[in-house]
C-alpha cells in the first residue's frame, strides 16, 4: 500500500505584466516552499514586491555589483539547419539578499538613471569573457552576446574600456543593441558600433520590430545579425499578419547580408514554420530557458552527445535534476 501526497507550487500574474523568466523562477520557488512545508503554495505577483522600490534599488545597486549579488544566466541560440547551438545570450540577474531575484526589466533603467550602467556592463563583459574561455576549453566555438544600453554607445570611456577588455580577453564576443539605442545620437552611435565591429565584436540588432524600425539606420549599422522580436513569433502559427512580417523581415535581413534569429520560439510548429521561411537561428523556451554557466556547459555537452533526431527536444523533456541546478 502506498500513500501519495500531492503538493502544488504555482505563480501567477496578469497577462503581459511579468516576464516569463520571472514567472518560472517564482513557480520553482513556490514548489520548493510547498515541498518543505507540505502544503500548496501560490505566489500572486500582481500584489507587487518591494523589489520594485526604485529609490532603494538606486541606492543599493552600486554595492550589489561590488558585493557579488549579480550573476549571469545564458540562453542558447540554435542554428535551425544544423540543429546545433550556434551562440548564446548572456542575461544579468540580481539576487538581492532580502528581496530575492530581481530581473533586468526592474533594474536596468535604474542603472541607467543612476549612471551605473557602464560599471554593470563592464562587470558583465568580464564575466562573459571568463565564461566564454571556459566554454572554448570544453571544445565549443560559440560567440556570447552581451546587451549594450543605448546610453553607452555615446560614452567614449566605455567604448575604449570595452574594446580593451575584448582585445585582451581573446574571447568571441557579440554586442546586442536596439535600433532605439541608435536614435539618441545616430552619428556617434554608428561610429562607435563600427569601432566595435573593427575589434571583431559581432553586432546584433535586438528586438527588431518592437520599436522604431528605420531602414535609414538599418542599412548603416555594421550588424551581422538581426533578432526578430518575440511579439511577432509567439503567435506565428495563429496569426495571419505575423508570418508576413516575419518572412519579409528575414528576406530583408538576408539581402543586407545578416543572419536572422527569431526570439520567443516555444513550439515545434513555430520552429518548423521559421525553418521553411529561411530563418537562421531560433531562441526561446523550446530550446532552453536562461540557465547558469554550469548548466549551460552541461547543456552543450548533452547537445553534442544527443543524436540529430533528438536535437529538437523541448526544455520540458529534460530531467528535473538538470533544471534543479540551472
Amino acid at each position: 500500500m502506498h500513500t501519495i501526497e500531492i503538493v502544488i507550487g504555482a505563480a501567477g500574474a496578469p497577462i503581459g505584466t511579468t516576464e516569463d523568466v520571472r514567472l518560472t523562477e517564482e513557480a520553482e520557488g513556490a514548489l520548493e516552499e510547498a515541498r518543505q512545508e507540505r502544503r500548496s503554495v501560490l505566489r500572486d505577483l500582481s500584489a507587487g514586491t518591494p523589489a520594485f522600490d526604485r529609490l532603494t534599488l538606486t541606492r543599493e545597486l552600486p554595492l550589489a555589483i561590488v558585493n557579488g549579488e549579480m550573476f549571469l544566466q545564458y540562453q542558447p541560440k540554435l542554428h535551425v539547419r544544423d540543429q546545433k547551438v550556434a551562440s548564446a545570450e548572456a542575461l544579468v540577474r540580481w539576487q538581492h539578499p532580502t528581496r530575492g531575484l530581481i530581473l533586468p526589466s526592474d533594474f536596468i533603467t535604474v542603472a541607467e538613471e543612476a549612471r551605473q550602467i557602464s560599471a554593470l556592463t563592464l562587470w558583465t563583459l568580464d564575466e562573459v569573457i571568463r565564461d566564454q574561455r571556459t566554454i572554448a576549453k570544453d571544445g565549443h566555438d560559440l560567440t556570447i552576446f552581451v546587451n549594450i544600453s543605448g546610453q553607452l554607445l555615446g560614452e567614449k570611456s566605455f567604448v575604449e574600456a570595452a574594446c580593451e577588455k575584448v582585445r585582451d580577453g581573446g574571447a568571441k564576443i557579440g554586442f546586442e543593441i536596439t535600433e532605439t539605442a541608435v536614435i539618441r545620437d545616430p552619428d556617434c552611435a554608428i561610429a562607435n558600433l563600427k569601432i566595435f565591429a573593427d575589434q571583431g565584436i559581432t553586432i546584433a540588432i535586438d528586438d527588431y520590430g518592437a520599436g522604431l524600425s528605420s531602414l535609414a539606420y538599418l542599412k548603416q549599422l555594421p550588424a551581422r545579425e538581426l533578432k526578430i522580436d518575440k511579439m511577432f513569433v509567439l503567435q506565428l502559427t495563429s496569426s495571419n499578419r505575423d508570418p508576413l512580417i516575419v518572412r519579409s523581415t528575414i528576406d530583408l535581413a538576408h539581402a543586407l547580408d545578416m543572419e536572422v534569429t527569431a526570439e520567443g520560439v516555444e513550439t515545434q510548429a513555430a520552429m518548423a514554420l521559421l525553418s521553411v521561411m529561411g530563418c537562421d537561428m531560433i531562441q526561446g523556451y523550446l530550446i532552453s530557458r536562461p540557465v547558469s554557466i554550469d548548466a549551460f556547459r552541461r547543456y552543450l555537452r548533452d547537445d553534442v552527445a544527443r543524436p540529430l533526431e533528438d536535437a529538437r527536444q523541448s526544455m520540458f523533456k529534460r530531467p528535473a535534476t538538470f533544471w534543479k541546478s540551472a
